[in-house]
């Protein structure tokens, strides 16, 4: 056994090896961030309301804890219902925009991910790479080993 690892050492020094983090490479290029941006406006009025909701909640919250022993038992009531009107609202439109939000990922997803693969497949070929390695499976890598910079400048080109 022994025999089988110190023979496969010099094979494994010979070897060009280097490490990659796919994620960065998607999320720093210059389509996610204009993605970003449009999703920002895409949903900014949703993610709006669902701000309201929660500090109209907050509000009536608060009001039922400082004024609960001064109002009445119908006050309490009606500001108890209210209260989980706006909870219920809240969670409907959160899951709405969650929902929204995830397809708008997914479509972006499916038209970047060929051109990410495109990108990786050009800078392994470029640097003559036998193993690329994912970078949350690598505990400490030099720079020089890391082409995640090289993915994203190649991605960025890519139309």
């Amino acid at each position: 056994m022994s025999v089988l690892v110190l023979a496969s050492f010099p094979a494994a020094a010979q070897m060009k090896i280097a490490v990659l983090d796919y994620q960065m490479a998607l999320l720093e290029s210059d389509a996610a961030k204009k993605y970003s941006v449009d999703a920002e406006k895409k949903f900014g009025t949703q993610l709006q309301r669902l701000r309201n909701l929660e500090a109209e909640a907050k509000r009536l919250q608060e009001r039922m804890q400082r004024d609960g022993e001064k109002l009445g038992q119908t006050e309490v009531e009606k500001l108890e219902l209210e209260f989980r009107q706006k909870a219920r609202e809240f969670q409907a439109q959160s899951k709405e925009l969650n929902e929204a939000k995830a397809g708008s990922d997914r479509e972006m997803l499916e038209t970047l991910k060929p051109r990410l693969d495109q990108a990786v497949e050009a800078a392994i070929q470029a640097g003559g790479f036998d193993l690329v390695l994912d970078r949350s499976a690598v505990v400490d890598v030099k720079a020089e080993y890391d082409i995640t910079r090289q993915v994203i400048e190649r991605l960025n080109s890519i139309r």
